[in-house]
């Protein structure tokens, strides 16, 4: 028996994935308009590194390079790791993480249908470990008060780490609203006090709440498509905002409210671009509904008393892990088959 994905539709694993890239573009559009074209050479950069490292791989392990470098799934993981990781972080740490995920994440394991665990989450959680200073260097965004640099600008920090003339990086960058919140909770302020702050903005950091509206306006995408279906990312984000909303009624001072949880971090791009991965997911429908609501409270936990201000990548990982054991409790019965006796 192959390994998943079992996807039943009739499109291939290149137009699968292809829907996939589509839906990712209005979340890339919104990131560009409010935090500039940076992101976009990150994404080329971990797109070409993902291709080059496929194509070495499939010659290292002599299979035809056409078929597989043409399914776009080595495009997926480049964007989803860009994603995730700062627009101005330096060309070599999108280069790195991405030749990490493809290569040992991936490849190690027998290419696309065999890893067990999300290629993107790997590159990321490789990245935050080991050069966390870089991946907390997040862009303001327009408006929010802080220097802009300019394109040119943003290639030359990207490349040389160079800035202009008597601009300093602390002036361009800032905490995530997630990880503000974490560390003024740990000073003392309560939840009102620290939403007063100029960072957040209707429902969570200005900015990044429109690029997770702009990641669930592609997942609602996909659903129509039938690329996805809804039991994983319902049952991520109602789980999300149970957690959220249990803990917000016991301590509102101190806890923030669930739609803050949906809006900040990754949340939204975990529901229905990682944690719908058909490769690294449970087979069966109870066991995928299980699965997210894992990662859900995995993630709510991580962000809330975790050494990380965001647990999408972690939380992630945690259940790739059960995924086998989940599969084992959830597949159903083989038709005659009786248990108990012999």
């Amino acid at each position: 028996m192959r390994s998943s994905p079992f996807i039943s539709t009739p499109a291939s694993v290149s137009q699968i994935m292809l829907h996939v890239l589509v839906a990712l573009i209005p979340g890339i559009a919104l990131y560009v308009w409010y935090f500039g074209p940076a992101i976009l050479v990150s994404i080329t950069l971990a797109s070409v590194t993902a291709l080059a490292t496929e194509a070495v791989m499939l010659k290292l392990r002599k299979r035809p390079l056409r078929p597989f470098l043409s399914d776009n799934s080595a495009l997926i993981t480049a964007w989803a790791l860009a994603l995730s990781i700062p627009s101005l972080a330096p060309w070599w740490l999108v280069v790195v993480g991405t030749a990490f995920a493809i290569a040992v994440s991936k490849h190690l394991y027998g290419g696309l249908g065999n890893n067990p665990f999300n290629p993107a989450m790997i590159g990321y959680a490789v990245l935050i470990i080991s050069f966390p200073a870089h991946m907390t260097q997040w862009l303001a965004p327009h408006l929010a008060g802080h220097v802009e640099l300019g394109f040119i600008d943003q290639l030359g920090y990207i490349f040389n780490g160079t800035l202009p003339a008597g601009t300093k990086l602390d002036a361009l960058t800032m905490a995530t609203s997630l990880d503000t919140l974490k560390t003024q909770l740990h000073l003392g302020h309560t939840v009102n006090e620290i939403r007063e702050m100029p960072i957040y903005g209707y429902l969570a950091g200005k900015g990044s709440e429109m690029v997770a509206i702009g990641f669930a306006l592609g997942g609602l995408y996909m659903l129509y498509q039938r690329i996805i279906y809804w039991h994983v990312p319902v049952t991520f984000l109602v789980t999300l905002f149970a957690m959220a909303g249990i803990f917000h009624l016991i301590d509102p001072a101190h806890h923030v409210a669930p739609l803050f949880h949906w809006f900040s971090g990754a949340a939204m791009l975990a529901a229905f671009f990682i944690l719908t991965d058909p490769v690294t997911s449970p087979t069966t429908v109870k066991g995928k509904v299980i699965f997210a609501a894992g990662a859900a409270v995995l993630t709510f936990l991580i962000r809330t008393y975790g050494g990380f201000p965001d647990g999408v990548a972690f939380a992630t990982l945690l259940m790739n892990i059960c995924v086998p054991l989940i599969d084992a409790w959830t597949q159903p019965k083989v038709f005659g088959h009786k248990g108990g006796g012999k």
